[in-house]
């Protein structure tokens, strides 16, 4: 992904998401996820999520780096699932009211791949 396009994306904000709002469909999942590529498209219970693993040089940088994407969750009024452990971070991304993704969680993605280029002790 260039950095025009993740500057795009994570500039943009999230939409007040309602139970009725319609997932993404396959096709519109598979043309976001280009822009994504670090992320994995998972299925967990029936539900697609977006999901990426973080490497850091040691506990307290990971649990930096979820305390800034903890953060950016509550500017957005939109939260994921965070699992810090001794040096790293796996973000997991969906939209709770509809059980599956949503253009907001793709939003999120790129500010949290934006977050990660100024996290410390971040590894490539």
């Amino acid at each position: 992904m260039t950095t025009d396009t993740l500057s795009a994306l994570s500039q943009q904000h999230c939409e007040a998401c309602h139970k009725d709002a319609p997932k993404l469909t396959p096709e519109a999942i598979s043309a976001r996820q280009h822009q994504l590529p670090d992320w994995q498209l998972i299925n967990h219970e029936g539900v697609d999520q977006l999901q990426r693993i973080f490497y850091f040089d040691n506990f307290q940088h990971a649990l930096d780096f979820t305390c800034s994407i903890g953060a950016l969750a509550e500017a957005e009024g939109h939260h994921p699932a965070l699992l810090t452990e001794w040096g790293q971070v796996t973000v997991t991304w969906w939209s709770h009211k509809i059980k599956g993704l949503h253009h907001n969680d793709f939003i999120m993605a790129a500010q949290t791949d934006q977050a990660a280029q100024q996290a410390t002790g971040l590894r490539h």
